[in-house]
């Protein structure tokens, strides 16, 4: 999170006037897909992950990456063939976001929808139907 909050005053401040305004940009969409990915993976990191949200995650930090690392090195190098990466990057975002998507929505065996993000409820005395007596 905290290189692509750098990464955008960089772009914010280090690029403007260096690069023309296209570039700048592109320079914003990398930093801004770069702090979405970063705070989904921050988000996901929280808890251990089931085996079932770790691929997603994966994909999520691949595509991150490769989308931003792309952008990010086209606007320095100025080397256009950069951007026949972006998406591919894209694309694993995408699947990524779509698969955990899916994870999350998934019923479980007791045939509600809880995320299997939630935290569990904590161990105490059982509830009673009793009222108590003043």
């Amino acid at each position: 999170m905290a290189t692509g909050v750098a990464l955008g005053a960089f772009g914010a401040h280090g690029l403007d006037g260096r690069v023309d305004a296209d570039l700048l940009s592109t320079w914003r969409t990398a930093s801004d897909y770069h702090q979405m990915g970063a705070l989904g993976l921050l988000a996901l990191g929280i808890r251990p992950l089931p085996p079932a949200l770790s691929r997603p995650g994966l994909l999520i930090a691949a595509g991150t990456l490769i989308f931003s690392g792309s952008l990010y090195a086209l606007v320095l190098t100025e080397l256009r063939w950069l951007g026949a990466l972006t998406p591919l990057g894209g694309l694993s975002l995408i699947v990524g976001w779509a698969w955990l998507g899916w994870v999350l929505r998934a019923p479980t065996a007791h045939g509600d929808h809880a995320s299997p993000l939630s935290i569990p409820a904590a161990p105490g005395p059982p509830p009673t139907s009793e009222v108590p007596m003043r």
